[in-house]
């Protein structure tokens, strides 16, 4: 089980949690990419391959035993900072598809390029989950 931490007097995080506390067996997330299990990508669209990323991070985790709800922690690297603000309403549209209404804590970082030349995100994640 996971407990959202928020110190008193901040902020409200939005779409992601300052803290999260967790029990269980933990779970490390290699960073997935906007690919599909044959590693072959579907679409050079970013919301698409954000999808598809969370899809692949959720599929490590089910294939685990795990569920959604037992990620705690996921680190996103993007190429383009730009497009992820313009579409940021589509981002979290495609998160709630994929993740529901859990969100983690979270690091988002801008690189300048990933390892697969047609990858546009890498999100990885920590997952602790309970047997």
């Amino acid at each position: 089980m996971h407990k959202i931490i928020e110190p008193d007097g901040w902020a409200p995080a939005k779409g992601y949690a300052n803290g999260v506390t967790a029990r269980g067996e933990r779970l490390y997330v290699a960073g997935q990419i906007g690919w599909n299990a044959a590693q072959v990508f579907e679409t050079h669209d970013f919301v698409g391959q954000v999808e598809q990323a969370l899809s692949n991070v959720l599929a490590v985790v089910q294939a685990a035993g795990g569920q959604a709800t037992d990620i705690a922690r996921l680190t996103w690297y993007v190429t383009d900072k730009r497009e992820y603000l313009a579409r940021l309403a589509e981002v979290g549209e495609a998160y709630r598809r994929v993740m529901g209404r859990h969100f983690p804590a979270m690091t988002m970082v801008v690189v300048a390029g990933l390892i697969e030349d047609e990858a546009l995100v890498e999100i990885e994640a920590t997952a602790a989950i309970e047997r």
